[in-house]
């Protein structure tokens, strides 16, 4: 696999988490990069070293201050388990330096603990994400169903013997950087493959039939309606709870049903600003914009959290992705 090296070192693409080894640097990169495109995660990326450069900066923060730097990249888990690891890693005096201490870390599955090991110790632990299950499955033209654990170990396995005595940390980048630009799902660039002629389903023309992946999950369409609830600059919104399982302590527009009936007026009557879609794994939401106005100040007799916020203040609190949507559909963003 020398070649795919070799071709690796002659050009890939400069993401800013490529120009270093600090651990710390590379785990928030492999954390954002879950379920999100390269592209997408530069930004965040480089807001949140901003904002945390190291981390004990992470591990002193306060948990809103992170979620607010985290809104839009989805998964909010993943912030708060950065987060909890970071204090973890203070109070063990600095970051494990061994796979296993790293895969004990909140959050840490895996690729991302071979991914830190090999990227930033070196360590010899192959990082097996779809990409790369995409890649294996092509070159060993493997039909087997990628979704399932014992295939994805016995990929894995390849993948060691792949890497042999090269270097960790530079192969899995470049066999990772082979799925994402040149062996795509659809359409792969198989003139430009430096291993092309190691490729079993190339050879067979299997290519597009390949990885094979039998579990789906059947989309569920949902409609919702978002209330836009102002008054004068201030805009109202709806903190959902501590204990909530999806999201929880985000800031969100309050849907109908979130409202006691009796502090509303002309909500099913009010304005429709529009609608658009917004989808969270396999569910795909169409949500309605509409005005609403209260009777009351207080709108507490649920037992939510709301508060007016000026448009000032958005940036510095964790605003949910469908807020964000529905507040730059109506020019409050």
């Amino acid at each position: 696999m020398k070649a795919l090296v070799d071709w690796y070192h002659r050009g890939h693409r400069d993401l800013p988490w490529r120009r270093t080894q600090d651990p710390y640097r590379i785990w928030v990169s492999e954390i954002m990069l879950q379920q999100t495109r390269a592209q997408a995660v530069i930004p965040y990326y480089q807001r949140f070293l901003d904002r945390f450069p190291t981390v004990e900066a992470l591990a002193a923060a306060a948990e809103q201050d992170v979620l607010a730097l985290w809104a839009g990249l989805g998964y909010y888990s993943r912030a708060r388990n950065l987060r909890r690891a970071a204090q973890q890693v203070v109070e063990a005096g600095g970051f494990p330096r061994e796979y296993t201490a790293i895969r004990e870390l909140p959050g840490i599955g895996d690729y991302t603990a071979a991914a830190v090991a090999s990227i930033a110790f070196e360590l010899p632990h192959a990082v097996v994400d779809g990409n790369v299950l995409r890649v294996v499955a092509r070159m060993e033209n493997d039909a087997a169903d990628i979704a399932t654990p014992r295939t994805r170990e016995r990929f894995r396995t390849i993948v060691r013997k792949w890497m042999g005595r090269l270097q960790p940390g530079v192969f899995n980048q470049a066999l990772m950087e082979l799925g994402a630009t040149v062996c795509l799902p659809a359409n792969p660039l198989c003139r430009e493959c430096p291993i092309a002629r190691r490729c079993r389903a190339l050879a067979a023309g299997t290519v597009g039939q390949l990885p094979v992946k039998l579990r789906k999950t059947t989309p569920v369409a949902i409609a919702a309606v978002l209330l836009l609830v102002r008054r004068g600059e201030r805009v109202l919104l709806r903190q959902r709870e501590a204990g909530a399982r999806r999201m929880a302590g985000f800031w969100e527009l309050p849907a109908l049903e979130e409202l006691p009936p009796e502090t509303l007026q002309g909500a099913r009557a009010g304005k429709s600003w529009g609608e658009f879609r917004h989808t969270i794994t396999h569910h795909h939401y169409t949500f309605t914009v509409r005005s609403a106005t209260v009777r009351a100040e207080s709108v507490r007799a649920t037992g939510a959290d709301f508060r007016w916020f000026p448009a000032s203040e958005l940036a510095e609190i964790p605003l949910s992705t469908a807020a964000r949507k529905a507040l730059k559909l109506v020019g409050f963003l």
